[in-house]
């Protein structure tokens, strides 16, 4: 299966408790299919105090899988899927199906 989202698309959450909330992919993890969506899917970390930092409860966004998000077509602003063409210099260039406008 190929990875088609990168970091700072902006995405919607389809599946889960989290569904119908919208971000943007701060990073992807490629090798386990899954994405750490900013404001998406918070968890409490208990952290040990270091040296750096004073410690106690942080609050910070836990990866999803990627099939539970879909990309923000940019023109209709509604959720797509993601194509693949070519443009006029031969170069492979991402496209959202729903208005074949120009991703990235």
């Amino acid at each position: 299966m190929s990875f088609k989202l990168k970091e700072n698309d902006k995405v919607v959450v389809i599946a889960g408790s989290n569904k119908g909330k919208e971000g943007k992919i701060i990073k992807t993890d490629r090798a386990n299919n899954k994405v750490i969506v900013e404001g998406v899917n918070i968890v409490k970390k208990h952290q040990k105090p270091t040296g750096m930092n004073q410690g106690g409860i942080i609050e910070q966004e836990a990866p999803i899988n990627a099939s539970n998000v879909m990309i923000i077509d940019p023109k209709t602003n509604k959720r797509t899927r993601i194509g693949h063409t070519t443009d006029k210099n031969g170069k492979k260039i991402r496209i959202a199906k729903k208005s074949n406008e120009k991703l990235d």
